[in-house]
C-alpha cells in the first residue's frame, strides 16, 4: 500500500514479540517487507544479557538475511530510583559495545521506577544526576541514548519528559514518544508532542484506550496516531516508526510490565501482522 504521509519514514519493529525464536522472527519481516528491527530479545536473551560472541554471530544471520537494528531495545534505566547505578552503568558500557557490533547508534534507554507513595519532584535531582552519569558515558562511547516515556519512570509525563530533554536533549540523548504509554498514564498525546517535538528521534507505533488502557492495533486507541504523524510530516521527520504490538502475549512481557495483564492470546506471528497492517493503513 502506498503511504500519503512518512513516505521517507522506516518502519521498524521489536521482532520479540512475533516469537522468541530469531529465525521466526526474521521469516515474518522478511515476508512483510520489513528490513529493520529494534532488538529487545532472541532466543530468550535480552539483549543487554547478549555476550559480544553472540551479538557477533547474531548479526552475521541479520545481515545475511537483509536485515537491520535500528535501535537496541535495551532496559538501561528501567530500575528503581535507589537501586544501584553503578551495576546500571556497566550494563549500558555493555550494551554500548553490543551497539557497534548491531551497527546501530541508538540504545533505548528510561529514567527510573519512582516509588508509587512518593511524589516525583522529590526525585528530580536523583534522576538528573544519574541521567546526566549516562549521557556522560554514552558521549564517551558515541552512541545516542533514547528516552522511552514508560509508565511508572520519572518521564511517563509529558511535562516531566520536557524536563529531562532541557536538561539533556543533544548529540547524546533524543526523545522516543510512545503513543500507548502517554494514554496509558492519561496523557493527552496531543499535548505530549506539542511539548516535545523539537526532540523526537524516535517512535513508537502503539495505540491504547483511556477508559481501560488496553492496547490496540495503531488508529483505534486514543493516541491521535493519525493525526500527529501528520504533524510529523510537517516537519520533515525522516526517522523510524517501530512497531511494539503488545496485542498478544509473548515471552518476557511480565518482566517487561509486572502488572501486564494476560491479553489472552499467544498468536504473536498474526499480532505482529495485525499491528503492521493498522500502521500502513493509518498512513495512507
Amino acid at each position: 500500500m502506498e503511504r500519503s504521509i512518512l513516505k521517507n519514514c522506516v518502519i521498524s519493529g521489536f521482532a520479540d514479540e512475533i516469537d522468541s525464536d530469531v529465525d521466526k522472527q526474521i521469516d515474518l519481516l522478511k515476508e512483510l517487507g520489513i528490513s529493520k528491527l529494534e532488538f529487545r530479545s532472541g532466543n530468550g536473551i535480552n539483549v543487554a544479557d547478549y555476550t559480544i560472541e553472540q551479538a557477533v554471530k547474531l548479526q552475521e544471520k541479520f545481515k545475511s538475511n537483509g536485515i537491520g537494528v535500528s535501535a537496541i531495545g535495551s532496559p538501561i534505566g528501567k530500575i528503581g530510583i535507589l537501586d544501584d547505578m553503578d551495576k546500571c552503568l556497566k550494563r549500558l558500557e555493555h550494551v554500548a559495545e553490543l551497539a557497534q557490533i548491531f551497527e546501530t547508534d541508538y540504545i533505548r534507554m528510561f529514567s527510573f521506577y519512582i516509588p508509587e507513595e512518593k511524589n516525583h519532584a522529590s526525585y528530580r535531582d536523583e534522576v538528573l544526576r544519574r541521567t546526566e552519569q549516562m549521557v556522560k558515558l554514552a558521549a564517551s562511547k558515541k552512541v545516542v541514548l533514547l528516552h522511552e516515556n514508560e509508565k511508572g519512570i520519572y518521564g511517563d509525563m509529558a511535562e516531566r519528559c520536557l524536563d529531562l530533554m532541557k536538561n539533556f536533549y543533544g548529540g547524546n540523548y533524543k526523545c522516543t514518544f510512545d503513543f500507548a504509554n502517554f494514554v496509558q498514564c492519561g496523557q493527552d498525546t496531543m499535548e505530549a508532542y506539542e511539548m516535545l517535538a523539537p526532540y523526537i528521534e524516535y517512535v513508537h507505533v502503539k495505540d491504547a484506550l483511556f477508559e481501560t488502557g488496553e492496547v490496540v492495533p495503531g488508529g483505534m486507541g486514543d493516541g491521535k496516531l493519525r493525526e500527529i504523524f501528520e504533524k510529523l510530516d510537517g516537519r520533515g521527520y525522516q526517522g523510524y516508526l517501530s512497531l511494539e504490538p503488545h496485542l498478544a502475549d509473548f515471552a518476557g512481557l511480565k518482566d517487561l510490565e509486572p502488572d501486564a495483564k494476560e491479553r489472552g492470546r499467544s498468536d504473536g506471528e498474526v499480532a505482529f501482522n495485525q499491528a503492521y497492517q493498522a500502521l500502513i493503513n493509518v498512513l495512507k
